[in-house]
Protein backbone atom coordinates (compact mmCIF):
# COMPACT_ATOMS: atom_id res chain seq x y z
CA UNK A 1 0.00 0.00 0.00
CA UNK A 2 1.50 3.42 -0.94
CA UNK A 3 2.26 5.66 1.75
CA UNK A 4 1.11 9.03 1.98
CA UNK A 5 3.92 11.78 3.16
CA UNK A 6 4.19 15.63 3.20
CA UNK A 7 7.60 17.18 1.69
CA UNK A 8 8.45 20.60 2.25
CA UNK A 9 10.66 21.97 -0.86
CA UNK A 10 11.54 25.55 -2.97
CA UNK A 11 11.46 25.16 -6.82
CA UNK A 12 12.13 28.09 -8.99
CA UNK A 13 8.72 28.34 -11.66
CA UNK A 14 8.69 30.60 -14.27
CA UNK A 15 5.69 32.55 -14.48
CA UNK A 16 3.89 33.54 -17.42
CA UNK A 17 5.28 37.63 -17.08
CA UNK A 18 8.41 35.94 -16.36
CA UNK A 19 8.46 33.95 -19.91
CA UNK A 20 7.05 37.10 -21.93
CA UNK A 21 10.06 39.39 -20.11
CA UNK A 22 12.61 36.38 -21.52
CA UNK A 23 11.43 36.53 -24.77
CA UNK A 24 11.50 40.18 -24.95
CA UNK A 25 14.45 40.46 -23.63
CA UNK A 26 16.27 38.45 -26.21
CA UNK A 27 15.01 40.33 -29.13
CA UNK A 28 17.64 42.75 -31.30
CA UNK A 29 15.83 46.28 -31.07
CA UNK A 30 14.59 45.92 -34.92
CA UNK A 31 12.76 42.20 -34.01
CA UNK A 32 11.13 44.16 -31.03
CA UNK A 33 9.51 46.61 -32.72
CA UNK A 34 8.36 44.10 -35.39
CA UNK A 35 6.75 42.48 -31.72
CA UNK A 36 5.15 45.23 -30.92
CA UNK A 37 3.59 45.67 -34.11
CA UNK A 38 2.14 42.22 -33.92
CA UNK A 39 1.04 42.84 -30.01
CA UNK A 40 -0.97 45.72 -31.52
CA UNK A 41 -2.56 43.75 -34.17
CA UNK A 42 -3.76 40.91 -31.84
CA UNK A 43 -4.86 42.38 -28.64
CA UNK A 44 -7.54 45.29 -29.21
CA UNK A 45 -6.57 46.67 -25.64
CA UNK A 46 -3.39 48.18 -26.79
CA UNK A 47 -2.89 51.09 -28.34
CA UNK A 48 0.08 53.42 -29.11
CA UNK A 49 0.08 56.91 -27.19
CA UNK A 50 -0.09 60.05 -29.27
CA UNK A 51 2.12 62.51 -27.83
CA UNK A 52 0.48 65.88 -27.71
CA UNK A 53 1.56 68.60 -29.94
CA UNK A 54 1.03 72.79 -29.04
CA UNK A 55 -0.96 74.68 -31.21
CA UNK A 56 2.22 77.04 -32.14
CA UNK A 57 4.08 73.46 -32.37
CA UNK A 58 1.48 72.51 -35.24
CA UNK A 59 1.74 76.05 -36.94
CA UNK A 60 5.36 75.63 -36.92
CA UNK A 61 5.17 72.22 -38.35
CA UNK A 62 2.67 73.06 -40.70
CA UNK A 63 4.34 76.23 -42.42
CA UNK A 64 7.65 74.91 -42.60
CA UNK A 65 9.56 76.01 -45.97
CA UNK A 66 9.55 73.17 -48.31
CA UNK A 67 9.60 74.42 -50.93
CA UNK A 68 13.25 74.16 -52.42
CA UNK A 69 13.21 70.65 -51.69
CA UNK A 70 13.15 68.12 -54.61
CA UNK A 71 11.07 65.59 -52.37
CA UNK A 72 10.88 63.14 -55.44
CA UNK A 73 14.91 63.13 -55.93
CA UNK A 74 15.53 62.58 -52.52
CA UNK A 75 13.22 59.64 -52.06
CA UNK A 76 14.21 58.31 -54.90
CA UNK A 77 17.71 58.37 -53.83
CA UNK A 78 18.92 55.69 -51.63
CA UNK A 79 21.89 57.63 -50.27
CA UNK A 80 19.78 60.59 -49.24
CA UNK A 81 17.24 58.87 -47.08
CA UNK A 82 18.83 56.95 -43.47
CA UNK A 83 15.95 55.54 -41.14
CA UNK A 84 16.84 57.01 -37.66
CA UNK A 85 18.89 55.83 -35.39
CA UNK A 86 20.04 53.16 -38.12
CA UNK A 87 24.14 53.38 -38.74
CA UNK A 88 25.60 52.26 -41.69
CA UNK A 89 28.03 49.05 -41.45
CA UNK A 90 28.59 49.00 -45.39
CA UNK A 91 31.22 51.86 -45.01
CA UNK A 92 34.92 50.90 -43.79
CA UNK A 93 34.64 51.50 -40.28
CA UNK A 94 36.93 48.97 -38.45
CA UNK A 95 34.71 49.86 -34.93
CA UNK A 96 31.07 49.18 -36.54
CA UNK A 97 30.21 44.98 -36.37
CA UNK A 98 28.48 43.14 -39.34
CA UNK A 99 25.32 41.37 -37.64
CA UNK A 100 23.85 38.52 -38.72
CA UNK A 101 20.31 39.46 -40.25
CA UNK A 102 19.00 36.26 -38.20
CA UNK A 103 19.97 35.44 -35.00
CA UNK A 104 21.39 31.88 -34.68
CA UNK A 105 18.83 30.87 -32.27
CA UNK A 106 16.37 32.46 -33.60
CA UNK A 107 16.77 29.99 -36.74
CA UNK A 108 16.73 27.57 -34.71
CA UNK A 109 13.35 28.27 -33.02
CA UNK A 110 11.51 28.61 -36.29
CA UNK A 111 12.48 24.82 -36.89
CA UNK A 112 9.98 23.88 -33.90
CA UNK A 113 7.16 24.90 -36.33
CA UNK A 114 7.34 21.66 -38.02
CA UNK A 115 7.06 19.35 -35.06
CA UNK A 116 3.25 19.13 -32.51
CA UNK A 117 5.06 20.50 -29.55
CA UNK A 118 2.21 22.22 -26.68
CA UNK A 119 2.61 25.59 -25.70
CA UNK A 120 4.53 24.21 -22.29
CA UNK A 121 6.90 22.28 -24.44
CA UNK A 122 7.61 24.87 -26.67
CA UNK A 123 8.67 27.14 -23.51
CA UNK A 124 10.65 24.51 -22.29
CA UNK A 125 12.36 24.30 -25.66
CA UNK A 126 13.26 27.50 -26.08
CA UNK A 127 14.30 27.66 -22.74
CA UNK A 128 17.07 25.31 -23.84
CA UNK A 129 17.53 27.09 -26.71
CA UNK A 130 18.63 30.23 -25.29
CA UNK A 131 20.84 28.29 -23.03
CA UNK A 132 23.00 27.12 -25.33
CA UNK A 133 26.95 29.02 -25.74
CA UNK A 134 28.65 29.92 -28.18
CA UNK A 135 30.04 26.00 -29.57
CA UNK A 136 26.57 25.17 -29.73
CA UNK A 137 26.66 23.02 -26.49
CA UNK A 138 23.89 23.35 -23.62
CA UNK A 139 25.32 26.20 -21.68
CA UNK A 140 23.60 24.66 -17.86
CA UNK A 141 22.44 22.17 -16.06
CA UNK A 142 19.46 20.37 -17.24
CA UNK A 143 18.36 20.02 -13.53
CA UNK A 144 18.22 23.81 -13.35
CA UNK A 145 15.64 23.88 -16.07
CA UNK A 146 13.99 21.13 -14.44
CA UNK A 147 13.74 22.64 -11.15
CA UNK A 148 12.46 26.01 -13.08
CA UNK A 149 9.37 23.95 -14.76
CA UNK A 150 8.85 22.34 -11.96
CA UNK A 151 9.44 18.94 -13.80
CA UNK A 152 11.79 16.43 -13.76
CA UNK A 153 15.09 15.27 -15.83
CA UNK A 154 13.61 12.43 -17.42
CA UNK A 155 10.84 14.66 -18.64
CA UNK A 156 13.44 17.41 -20.48
CA UNK A 157 15.62 14.37 -21.83
CA UNK A 158 13.38 13.84 -25.15
CA UNK A 159 12.71 17.40 -25.48
CA UNK A 160 16.54 17.94 -25.48
CA UNK A 161 16.99 15.13 -27.94
CA UNK A 162 14.55 16.92 -30.36
CA UNK A 163 16.87 20.02 -30.06
CA UNK A 164 20.54 17.84 -31.21
CA UNK A 165 18.52 16.71 -34.10
CA UNK A 166 17.70 20.53 -35.38
CA UNK A 167 19.45 21.34 -38.12
CA UNK A 168 22.42 21.31 -38.12
CA UNK A 169 23.37 18.29 -36.02
CA UNK A 170 24.93 17.91 -32.93
CA UNK A 171 23.25 21.84 -31.50
CA UNK A 172 22.33 20.76 -28.07
CA UNK A 173 25.38 18.22 -27.08
CA UNK A 174 26.81 18.80 -23.50
CA UNK A 175 30.13 17.28 -24.09
CA UNK A 176 32.03 17.08 -27.32
CA UNK A 177 31.41 13.16 -27.09
CA UNK A 178 28.17 13.40 -27.16
CA UNK A 179 27.89 16.15 -29.93
CA UNK A 180 30.62 13.25 -32.02
CA UNK A 181 28.08 10.59 -31.41
CA UNK A 182 24.54 12.70 -32.35
CA UNK A 183 25.93 13.02 -35.95
CA UNK A 184 27.10 9.24 -35.94
CA UNK A 185 23.67 8.10 -34.65
CA UNK A 186 22.42 7.25 -38.12
CA UNK A 187 25.47 4.68 -38.58
CA UNK A 188 25.19 3.22 -35.91
CA UNK A 189 27.33 0.06 -36.87
CA UNK A 190 30.27 1.68 -38.46
CA UNK A 191 33.65 1.44 -36.45
CA UNK A 192 33.14 5.57 -36.21
CA UNK A 193 30.01 5.16 -33.72
CA UNK A 194 31.96 1.81 -31.89
CA UNK A 195 34.46 4.45 -31.18
CA UNK A 196 33.33 7.16 -30.34
CA UNK A 197 30.54 5.89 -27.67
CA UNK A 198 32.91 2.86 -26.26
CA UNK A 199 36.60 4.57 -26.52
CA UNK A 200 36.57 7.95 -27.25
CA UNK A 201 38.80 8.37 -24.34
CA UNK A 202 41.37 6.23 -25.65
CA UNK A 203 40.60 8.15 -29.41
CA UNK A 204 41.18 11.68 -27.30
CA UNK A 205 44.39 10.51 -26.25
CA UNK A 206 45.57 9.09 -29.40
CA UNK A 207 45.52 5.33 -28.55
CA UNK A 208 45.59 3.99 -31.02
CA UNK A 209 46.82 1.01 -31.08
CA UNK A 210 44.47 0.32 -27.77
CA UNK A 211 41.51 0.45 -29.56
CA UNK A 212 42.89 -1.76 -32.59
CA UNK A 213 43.84 -4.44 -30.36
CA UNK A 214 40.18 -4.25 -28.83
CA UNK A 215 38.42 -4.04 -30.97
CA UNK A 216 40.72 -6.19 -33.31
CA UNK A 217 40.55 -3.53 -36.29
CA UNK A 218 43.03 -2.50 -39.00
CA UNK A 219 45.08 0.17 -38.78
CA UNK A 220 43.85 1.66 -42.34
CA UNK A 221 40.34 1.03 -40.91
CA UNK A 222 41.15 2.99 -37.83
CA UNK A 223 42.67 5.39 -40.14
CA UNK A 224 39.45 5.59 -42.19
CA UNK A 225 37.35 5.89 -39.04
CA UNK A 226 39.36 9.04 -38.21
CA UNK A 227 39.27 11.10 -41.42
CA UNK A 228 35.16 10.19 -40.90
CA UNK A 229 35.56 11.77 -37.70
CA UNK A 230 37.19 14.11 -38.46
CA UNK A 231 34.97 15.39 -41.09
CA UNK A 232 32.43 16.10 -38.17
CA UNK A 233 31.74 19.68 -36.56
CA UNK A 234 32.63 19.42 -33.16
CA UNK A 235 31.09 22.71 -32.20
CA UNK A 236 27.96 22.80 -34.50
CA UNK A 237 27.04 26.46 -32.94
CA UNK A 238 30.04 28.54 -34.15
CA UNK A 239 30.20 30.43 -37.58
CA UNK A 240 26.67 29.84 -38.19
CA UNK A 241 26.14 33.41 -40.08
CA UNK A 242 23.29 33.70 -42.17
CA UNK A 243 22.68 36.97 -44.58
CA UNK A 244 24.57 39.85 -43.53
CA UNK A 245 22.92 43.29 -42.76
CA UNK A 246 24.46 46.39 -43.73
CA UNK A 247 22.46 48.10 -40.72
CA UNK A 248 22.93 48.27 -37.21
CA UNK A 249 20.81 49.43 -34.62
CA UNK A 250 22.14 49.75 -31.30
CA UNK A 251 20.60 48.75 -28.27
CA UNK A 252 22.28 51.05 -26.11
CA UNK A 253 23.73 54.17 -25.98
CA UNK A 254 26.92 55.30 -23.65
CA UNK A 255 28.17 58.77 -23.11
CA UNK A 256 30.52 60.41 -20.57
CA UNK A 257 30.32 63.29 -18.62
CA UNK A 258 32.93 64.53 -15.97
CA UNK A 259 34.10 60.75 -15.98
CA UNK A 260 30.72 59.51 -15.13
CA UNK A 261 29.06 57.35 -17.78
CA UNK A 262 25.58 57.38 -18.36
CA UNK A 263 23.81 54.73 -20.26
CA UNK A 264 20.50 55.47 -22.19
CA UNK A 265 18.72 52.50 -24.13
CA UNK A 266 18.41 53.01 -27.55
CA UNK A 267 14.00 52.57 -27.90
CA UNK A 268 12.84 56.21 -28.03
CA UNK A 269 11.70 55.69 -30.87
CA UNK A 270 9.56 52.62 -30.47
CA UNK A 271 5.90 53.24 -30.12
CA UNK A 272 4.42 53.77 -26.49
CA UNK A 273 1.57 51.88 -25.82
CA UNK A 274 -0.87 52.18 -22.96
CA UNK A 275 -4.69 50.74 -22.36
CA UNK A 276 -7.41 51.68 -24.02
CA UNK A 277 -9.53 53.53 -21.24
CA UNK A 278 -13.03 52.20 -22.86
CA UNK A 279 -12.08 48.94 -22.29
CA UNK A 280 -11.09 49.55 -18.55
CA UNK A 281 -14.77 51.07 -18.24
CA UNK A 282 -16.51 48.02 -19.56
CA UNK A 283 -14.98 45.80 -16.31
CA UNK A 284 -16.90 48.34 -14.27
CA UNK A 285 -20.26 48.09 -16.34
CA UNK A 286 -22.93 45.47 -16.70
CA UNK A 287 -21.58 42.76 -19.58
CA UNK A 288 -21.65 39.50 -19.88
CA UNK A 289 -19.52 37.07 -17.83
CA UNK A 290 -17.61 35.85 -20.98
CA UNK A 291 -16.91 39.39 -22.02
CA UNK A 292 -15.63 40.72 -18.84
CA UNK A 293 -13.74 37.29 -18.70
CA UNK A 294 -12.46 38.17 -22.38
CA UNK A 295 -11.29 41.73 -21.59
CA UNK A 296 -9.94 41.51 -18.37
CA UNK A 297 -7.50 38.61 -19.72
CA UNK A 298 -6.63 40.88 -22.63
CA UNK A 299 -6.08 43.71 -20.05
CA UNK A 300 -3.47 41.50 -18.12
CA UNK A 301 -1.87 40.14 -21.29
CA UNK A 302 -1.35 44.50 -22.13
CA UNK A 303 -0.32 45.12 -18.80
CA UNK A 304 2.34 42.55 -18.96
CA UNK A 305 3.42 43.41 -22.20
CA UNK A 306 4.08 46.70 -21.17
CA UNK A 307 5.98 45.92 -17.80
CA UNK A 308 8.29 43.12 -19.56
CA UNK A 309 9.01 46.58 -22.13
CA UNK A 310 10.06 48.49 -19.07
CA UNK A 311 11.71 45.63 -17.51
CA UNK A 312 13.62 45.09 -20.55
CA UNK A 313 14.77 48.43 -20.55
CA UNK A 314 15.73 48.02 -16.66
CA UNK A 315 17.86 44.93 -17.72
CA UNK A 316 19.79 46.05 -20.38
CA UNK A 317 20.88 49.20 -18.57
CA UNK A 318 21.64 47.17 -15.84
CA UNK A 319 24.05 44.96 -17.65
CA UNK A 320 26.26 48.07 -19.58
CA UNK A 321 26.48 49.31 -16.35
CA UNK A 322 28.10 46.32 -14.64
CA UNK A 323 30.11 45.94 -17.93
CA UNK A 324 31.48 49.62 -17.53
CA UNK A 325 32.29 48.47 -13.51
CA UNK A 326 34.06 45.53 -14.53
CA UNK A 327 36.16 46.60 -17.81
CA UNK A 328 37.34 49.95 -16.17
CA UNK A 329 40.47 49.51 -18.32
CA UNK A 330 38.59 49.72 -21.66
CA UNK A 331 36.03 52.24 -20.72
CA UNK A 332 38.74 54.86 -18.88
CA UNK A 333 41.81 54.66 -19.95
CA UNK A 334 42.84 54.45 -23.84
CA UNK A 335 44.69 51.30 -24.15
CA UNK A 336 41.06 49.45 -24.55
CA UNK A 337 42.01 46.40 -22.83
CA UNK A 338 39.86 44.23 -21.89
CA UNK A 339 39.55 41.73 -18.26
CA UNK A 340 38.53 38.63 -17.80
CA UNK A 341 34.89 38.25 -17.23
CA UNK A 342 32.44 35.91 -17.55
CA UNK A 343 28.55 35.40 -17.51
CA UNK A 344 28.37 34.73 -14.47
CA UNK A 345 30.50 37.81 -12.90
CA UNK A 346 27.68 40.42 -14.09
CA UNK A 347 24.39 37.98 -13.45
CA UNK A 348 25.87 37.98 -10.00
CA UNK A 349 26.40 41.74 -9.86
CA UNK A 350 23.04 42.38 -11.06
CA UNK A 351 21.29 39.54 -9.11
CA UNK A 352 20.15 38.04 -12.20
CA UNK A 353 20.33 34.42 -13.60
CA UNK A 354 22.68 34.41 -15.88
CA UNK A 355 20.78 33.02 -18.78
CA UNK A 356 18.91 36.63 -18.03
CA UNK A 357 22.35 38.14 -18.70
CA UNK A 358 22.81 35.42 -22.49
CA UNK A 359 19.82 36.63 -23.41
CA UNK A 360 20.55 40.81 -22.68
CA UNK A 361 24.16 40.17 -24.37
CA UNK A 362 23.82 37.48 -27.39
CA UNK A 363 23.24 40.16 -30.53
CA UNK A 364 23.40 43.38 -29.24
CA UNK A 365 24.91 46.37 -29.94
CA UNK A 366 26.35 49.30 -27.83
CA UNK A 367 27.17 52.83 -29.24
CA UNK A 368 30.21 54.18 -27.92
CA UNK A 369 32.29 57.60 -28.09
CA UNK A 370 34.95 54.72 -29.87
CA UNK A 371 32.72 52.37 -31.97
CA UNK A 372 29.79 50.11 -31.57
CA UNK A 373 30.41 46.82 -30.13
CA UNK A 374 28.23 43.97 -29.40
CA UNK A 375 28.03 43.37 -25.63
CA UNK A 376 28.81 39.23 -25.99
CA UNK A 377 32.59 40.70 -27.00
CA UNK A 378 33.29 42.03 -23.13
CA UNK A 379 33.06 38.29 -22.28
CA UNK A 380 36.65 36.65 -22.29
CA UNK A 381 38.39 33.88 -20.55
CA UNK A 382 40.77 34.88 -18.68
CA UNK A 383 44.47 32.97 -17.98
CA UNK A 384 46.92 33.40 -14.82
CA UNK A 385 50.18 35.15 -15.31
CA UNK A 386 53.33 33.68 -13.49
CA UNK A 387 53.08 36.74 -11.16
CA UNK A 388 49.99 35.80 -10.22
CA UNK A 389 48.49 38.71 -12.14
CA UNK A 390 45.30 37.53 -14.23
CA UNK A 391 44.78 38.75 -17.52
CA UNK A 392 42.43 38.49 -20.64
CA UNK A 393 43.21 36.10 -23.36
CA UNK A 394 42.95 38.65 -25.88
CA UNK A 395 45.86 40.15 -24.67
CA UNK A 396 47.19 36.84 -25.55
CA UNK A 397 45.78 36.73 -29.06
CA UNK A 398 47.54 40.57 -29.59
CA UNK A 399 50.84 39.21 -28.46
CA UNK A 400 50.90 35.97 -30.24
CA UNK A 401 49.65 37.82 -33.30
CA UNK A 402 52.19 40.29 -33.16
CA UNK A 403 55.15 37.43 -32.35
CA UNK A 404 53.66 35.84 -35.81
CA UNK A 405 53.66 39.56 -37.42
CA UNK A 406 57.32 39.79 -36.58
CA UNK A 407 58.51 36.48 -37.59
CA UNK A 408 61.17 35.83 -39.76
CA UNK A 409 58.75 34.46 -43.33
CA UNK A 410 61.81 32.28 -44.22
CA UNK A 411 61.52 30.10 -41.25
CA UNK A 412 58.12 30.80 -39.09
CA UNK A 413 57.86 29.62 -35.97
CA UNK A 414 55.86 26.49 -34.96
CA UNK A 415 53.34 26.12 -32.20
CA UNK A 416 56.30 24.99 -29.67
CA UNK A 417 58.73 28.03 -30.76
CA UNK A 418 55.48 30.19 -29.71
CA UNK A 419 55.52 28.94 -26.50
CA UNK A 420 58.38 29.40 -25.35
CA UNK A 421 58.59 33.56 -26.36
CA UNK A 422 55.23 33.81 -24.71
CA UNK A 423 56.35 32.10 -21.53
CA UNK A 424 59.42 34.66 -21.66
CA UNK A 425 56.72 37.32 -21.74
CA UNK A 426 54.86 35.68 -18.86
CA UNK A 427 52.15 34.05 -20.59
CA UNK A 428 51.88 30.11 -19.33
CA UNK A 429 49.95 28.95 -22.09
CA UNK A 430 50.07 24.87 -23.30
CA UNK A 431 50.71 24.23 -27.21
CA UNK A 432 47.16 23.16 -27.81
CA UNK A 433 45.90 26.69 -26.20
CA UNK A 434 48.36 28.69 -28.74
CA UNK A 435 47.26 26.22 -31.69
CA UNK A 436 43.53 27.18 -30.96
CA UNK A 437 44.34 31.08 -30.55
CA UNK A 438 46.34 30.53 -33.81
CA UNK A 439 43.12 28.93 -35.53
CA UNK A 440 40.78 31.89 -34.17
CA UNK A 441 43.02 34.35 -36.01
CA UNK A 442 42.98 32.51 -38.78
CA UNK A 443 46.76 31.89 -38.49
CA UNK A 444 48.15 29.03 -40.94
CA UNK A 445 50.83 26.48 -39.71
CA UNK A 446 54.52 27.07 -39.78
CA UNK A 447 54.70 25.06 -42.66
CA UNK A 448 52.24 27.19 -44.87
CA UNK A 449 53.62 30.30 -43.49
CA UNK A 450 56.55 29.83 -44.98
CA UNK A 451 57.71 31.80 -47.80
CA UNK A 452 61.02 30.61 -50.26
Amino acid sequence: MPRLEQRLEQKQILAPQQILQASLLQLPMANLEQKILEELEINPVLEITEPERSEPEKEEASSSDDEDIDWDEMLNDPDHYIPPNTYDASKEDVNIPIPQRQDFIEGLIQQLDIYDLSRWERQVVEEMLWNLDDRGYLGTDLVLIADRFETSVDKLEPLLKLIQHLDPPGVGARSLQECIQIQLEDQPQSLAYKITTEHFDDFANRRFSAIRNTLGCTTEEINLAIEQIATLNPRPGEGQSTAVSHLVVPDVTIRENEGIWAVYTNDTWLPDLHINTSYRMMLKEKHQPEVISYVKQKIDSANWFIQAIQQRRRTMTAVMEAIIEKQPDFFYYERRQLRPMKLQDIADRISMDISTVSRATRGKYVDTPFGIFELKSFFTEGIAMQDGREVSNQIIKDTLKSIIDQEDTHKPYNDEQIVALLRERGYPVARRTVAKYREQLRIPVARLRKQL
